[in-house]
């Protein structure tokens, strides 16, 4: 036996036999480790380092998964809800969905810091979506040039300013509607000496708050605001809004945004400033934006990650989403703006985009009828089965009626979708307390959760606005139901006459926040939202006085010497702000104010659809479109 000097064979043994250990402990630990990766539930992010990005996964229907749901706690995401979120204790946040220390609004209708903070380091890469942006941009100018501005205002039924721009004929009208246009000077011109260029106004500390729902793009309250000034007749300031977007609205970032927020704050504010005003900046800049949300959507089911980094495409999940899921108020609220970048770019693929998510909603199994908040794009199976009309789910369900209303009532399936899914809400959802208020409750996998939030709210408009297509049966039980759910908000705003971000009807409570972390108001607009609906609908006169009631509370609370800012506690006696003047606060809250007090011909609802953020978009009638000249034979995506 050969042995080195100084070693006896036995020793060599020894150290052989413990290398041949070694050896098969580490080939088992890395075959557990491999084993893990493919087997463990949904480890998306893991997976789609090793799979080819061409293979795609069968999409199958509803998992069973029910994960626990780690909620927001930073208001800047929460109001995709997202405009709406959970969080209550946030530094400010959304939609959706910015910086205070309350639950925001990102999520909510609908998403914010902390999504960011704890994102997966692993980042899908989008080389396929960039080049499909590529090819897309370069044929965009042509495209985008053939479009009539012209034909566009031929096919309104009626002047979009109205007559008189909506002068009310009565005094007490005309002088409330006066007061808020004064309102949104007021926040308007502090925000220009204080924060100008920045996306929000801080009103304690005079200055201004950037934060990251934005992906480095800047100017979020100007971009809100162009139509709210134009309604307003503002028209220096809207003027000063204009010059900025075309001289330092900068594009290129490589910022991480949230793809919700960017959709309803600059590509809904910069489509309703372009139809109407005509500004071919708008234009520019919108189409341009557009494209740079693509890639979102190259995931293996086409259903889009919430954060995409504006620069290089790359998109992730936000990191407190159960298992690496989109939410449901999300990537549901993209249709109407992206109908319309195909409508002004002449690109199909924006509207193809929206449809296939469409098409796989329809396609998977919904428990009881119902959408639950979040989905995973990678299997297209629903991961929870939390479902709410509030934070995380909302604007869905506003889009399909929108959707259907914006097509000139041709959208036949969307129309299907969102009959079909109120029958289910009516059926699981729909609660009556015992004081008698109708309120809408939240579902977690068969157990109600008997609470209300602020973000629900908007469901009053929504469903007043969809009672006359409904069922010929339906229509007035339907109208009815409209006014008790905001009869039901109007309780929640008391006794400031301002209402928290989330209330309860059990153990006593009627419409009350019973935890401190929703006693919060974040000038949040979706009651006064469901006020101006209900008003066009019925002209019932409470309509209008609940609505100036709000303005006195926004006045008495919420009106400081250089802006306005939200209240930790609706409850207090003594007021404690949030210094946060948030973007939607001029773009939602003021301008629905502004249009209850103004007459019916103002933004006629016959001609005009309100995305999620209150900008107008108009109801797109193709036939007429095509007579006229506007039509593109490659933007043009049939919604029948």
């Amino acid at each position: 036996v050969c042995t080195l000097p100084g070693v006896s064979a036995s020793g060599m043994g020894l150290r052989l036999s413990q290398k041949f250990v070694f050896l098969l402990f580490l080939s088992g630990l890395v075959t557990l480790c491999f084993g893990a990766l493919f087997f463990l539930p949904d480890s998306v992010r893991l997976k789609r380092i090793f799979l080819s990005k061409n293979e795609n996964p069968a999409v199958t229907v509803g998992s069973d998964n029910e994960l626990s749901k780690k909620v927001p706690g930073d208001p800047e995401h929460l109001r995709a809800g997202l405009k709406g979120g959970e969080g209550a204790n946030v530094k400010l946040k959304v939609s959706r969905k910015p910086s205070v220390t309350h639950g925001a609004r990102t999520v909510e209708r609908s998403v914010g810091s902390r999504a960011q903070d704890e994102r997966s380091p692993a980042r899908a890469q989008e080389p396929a979506a960039r080049d499909e942006r590529v090819t897309s941009a370069a044929h965009n100018g042509e495209r985008a040039s053939a479009y009539s501005y012209e034909a566009f205002k031929k096919c309104l039924l009626k002047p979009a300013l109205g007559k008189n721009k909506g002068t009310p004929s009565d005094s007490e009208t005309l002088q409330r509607r006066e007061k808020v246009k004064e309102m949104m000077k007021f926040a308007w011109d502090n925000y220009k000496r204080y924060a100008w260029g920045q996306n929000e106004l801080r009103p304690l500390t005079r200055n201004g708050h950037i934060g990251n729902m934005f992906g480095g793009l800047r100017g979020a309250s100007i971009v809100d605001s162009l139509d709210t000034l134009y309604i307003m007749g503002l028209m220096e300031e809207y003027e000063e809004a204009k010059e900025w977007v075309q001289n330092n609205l900068n594009l290129i970032s490589n910022g991480e945004a949230s793809l919700f927020e960017v959709n309803i704050r600059y590509v809904g504010g910069l489509l309703s400033a372009y139809y109407l005003t005509g500004a071919e900046i708008f234009k520019q800049k919108v189409v341009e934006l557009g494209e740079k949300l693509l890639p979102a959507f190259n995931t293996p089911t086409g259903i889009p990650r919430g954060v995409i980094n504006l620069g290089s495409g790359t998109s992730w999940s936000w990191g407190w989403a159960s298992a690496g899921s989109s939410i449901l108020a999300e990537f549901g609220t993209l249709h109407l703006e992206f109908l319309h970048l195909s409508q002004l770019s002449g690109n199909p693929l924006f509207t193809e985009k929206v449809m296939n998510i469409r098409k796989l909603l329809n396609k998977i199994e919904k428990p009881h009828g119902l959408y639950p908040n979040f989905l995973s794009p990678v299997s297209g199976n629903w991961v929870q089965h939390h479902v709410s009309i509030g934070g995380l789910g909302d604007s869905f369900y506003e889009y399909l009626i929108k959707s259907y209303l914006m097509s000139d009532k041709t959208d036949q399936e969307a129309k299907k979708m969102y009959y079909s899914a109120m029958e289910a809400i009516e059926t699981n959802l729909v609660q009556k307390s015992p004081g008698g208020l109708t309120y809408v409750a939240e579902w977690r996998g068969g157990i109600l959760d008997h609470k209300m939030g602020h973000l629900a709210c908007f469901s009053g408009g929504m469903i007043g606005i969809g009672a006359d297509d409904g069922p010929t049966e339906q229509r007035q039980h339907y109208l009815d139901l409209a006014a008790e759910i905001t009869h039901t908000c109007h309780e929640s705003y008391s006794p400031t006459k301002l209402g928290p971000e989330a209330f309860r009807f059990d153990a006593g409570a009627e419409a009350t926040a019973t935890r401190l972390s929703d006693r919060y108001y974040i000038l949040r607009p979706e009651v006064i939202e469901s006020y101006m609906y209900m008003w066009r609908l019925t002209h019932d006169p409470k309509y209008r006085e609940w609505g100036w009631e709000a303005v006195e509370a926004l006045e008495k609370h919420c009106r400081v010497d250089a802006g306005f800012s939200g209240i930790r506690d609706v409850y207090a006696s003594t007021v404690s702000h949030d210094n946060m003047q948030q973007s939607f606060f001029l773009s939602e809250t003021l301008k629905y104010l502004y249009l209850l007090f103004s007459d019916d011909d103002l933004l006629p609802l016959e001609d005009w659809v309100f995305n999620t953020e209150a900008h107008p978009l108009p109801v797109i009638r193709k036939t007429c479109l095509q007579e006229h000249g506007a039509k593109h034979d490659h933007g043009q995506t049939d919604l029948e």
